[in-house]
């Protein structure tokens, strides 16, 4: 049986090469998960739902031969979709739904031979930063459980964080890879527009803002599991730019000399947390060190502008949320079935003409080329990834009655994080920095789309110019 404490030091990629090599099983590396989930679930609850006899029964079946035979993992419980197992979604609406098929990205981790030990938590519909659903009660942050793991991928990234499982499974529509990642001290890649599927029965999410992905501790992971987790289905509505050799294969693989814009403009009235400050000028001079070009210059957004088209985008979304599942359950929808936030989201298109917010997709699309013209000239724009560090529980809270200042707490909260959801392109956080309380603050690089090699190969050679992997929270192993 291995012990709690090799389990945690190893990596997935470092998991899965024991398994291929009969040095360890797969039943006992899913023991040692389910062991760490009772030791750190109590006081994190970042898992809403246990899945060990799933995982011991696909075991017992045989696990497929995949890249990850026998590596646990959870899945975000935010519509991945796992038959049998119910499929919660943050919400009291659908707290015990089960779901009669799998989607495809579920299916892509089975087939990669990973064992699924849970389901970690998710806001209501994954519609905010922070993690802390009415139906399940906060997900807590392992460097200091009064503090949010960040959302939407909270339970995934605190989990991970934790020790209890190598990786897990995520999704980012507005920063929810990377506003966790940087909360919880680790690597959160959003990968390019139309890199993995949204299918079979999904569209695509928020008009295309949406992708799913993974959060980890080690650059190697992320990148062997894009390529154990890529492609969709027939007709997805998005392909990525083919990718040049297996993502893993660029880790290691030297950069270049890489020209890095540094940006910290935000959005009028809000003022960047020292501590971001200074994890952007510390990331800057490594990346200086390392022999790049670092030019302080801002994207050519209108950000105030971006900030209501996004945000009228989301409101639209919202609303036609919650006309399907009135539809879908027959019923009127209430305060018990919904928090108070999604009520209001949803309520900012009220009133509102369908015009007003197709110009809103319109206006969003017309930055993609200014912004596609400042990554031609940069290899990379460097900026915070948050505007503040992991704030405290209840501060993002969604049963607060003005509707408009928590929206306003949010964008301050997340001023940089959309920018690569609206124009595809493929962003990227790196624990390099902890303030004085001992907290991990991010620092986010972005490419041009289609550029997810760049950012792998950069993210790869910071990671061993500075490590992170050992650094760990309290609430670890």
């Amino acid at each position: 049986m291995i012990s709690r404490e090799d389990y945690v030091k190893h990596d997935a990629v470092a998991l899965a090469d024991l398994v291929r090599r009969g040095e360890v099983s797969a039943a006992e590396l899913a023991e040692a998960a389910i062991g760490l989930i009772e030791a750190h679930n109590p006081a994190l609850n970042a898992i809403t739902q246990r899945t060990d006899d799933f995982a011991r029964d696909a075991i017992a079946a045989g696990l497929p031969d995949g890249p990850f035979k026998g590596v646990p993992v959870l899945l975000k419980d935010l519509f991945e979709n796992l038959p049998g197992v119910p499929s919660n979604n943050g919400s009291a609406l659908f707290k015990g739904w089960v779901p009669a098929s799998q989607n495809t990205i579920v299916r892509k981790v089975r087939e990669a031979g990973l064992v699924i030990v849970g389901k970690a938590s998710s806001p209501e519909f994954g519609i905010m930063p922070t993690t802390e659903p009415r139906a399940f009660g906060p997900c807590r942050n392992p460097w200091d459980t009064g503090r949010t793991p960040g959302g939407s991928s909270g339970g995934s990234a605190a989990a991970v964080a934790a020790g209890i499982v190598p990786a897990a499974t995520a999704s980012d529509g507005g920063g929810s890879i990377r506003i966790p990642a940087a909360c919880c001290g680790l690597f959160g890649l959003k990968p390019s527009r139309g890199r993995l599927g949204a299918g079979p029965d999904e569209t695509e999410g928020w008009n295309g803002l949406a992708t799913s992905g993974v959060v980890s501790r080690t650059v190697r992971d992320t990148a062997a599991l894009l390529d154990a987790l890529e492609g969709g289905d027939p007709g997805e509505p998005y392909a990525a730019p083919a990718k040049a050799r297996p993502w893993r294969d660029e880790v290691g693989q030297p950069p270049g000399r890489l020209r890095i814009a540094v940006s910290r403009r935000t959005h009028t009235g809000m003022t960047l947390h020292p501590d971001c400050v200074a994890a952007l000028d510390d990331a800057a001079k490594l990346l200086e060190s390392l022999g790049h070009d670092i030019v302080e210059d801002d994207p050519p957004l209108d950000l105030d502008r971006f900030q209501a088209d996004f945000w009228d985008l989301l409101a639209a979304n919202t609303a036609a949320d919650l006309i399907e599942m009135r539809r879908v359950f027959g019923r009127a929808l209430g305060p018990e079935d919904l928090e108070p936030w999604t009520f209001h989201l949803a309520g900012f298109a009220a009133g509102r003409d369908v015009g007003d917010f197709m110009l809103s997709f319109r206006n969003l699309w017309r930055m993609h080329r200014p912004m596609g013209r400042f990554l031609e000239s940069y290899d990379i724009l460097l900026t915070p990834t948050l505007g503040t560090p992991p704030p405290p529980i209840g501060h993002l809270d969604t049963s607060l009655d003005d509707g408009r200042e928590l929206l306003r707490r949010v964008q301050d909260f997340i001023p940089f994080t959309p920018q690569a959801n609206t124009f595809g392109n493929p962003g990227a956080t790196l624990p390099l920095f902890w303030n004085a309380e001992g907290l991990p603050i991010g620092v986010m690089i972005q490419a041009r789309l289609g550029a997810d090699d760049v950012l792998i190969r950069l993210a790869a050679q910071v990671e061993a110019a500075r490590p992170w992997a050992d650094r760990h929270p309290p609430q670890w192993g």
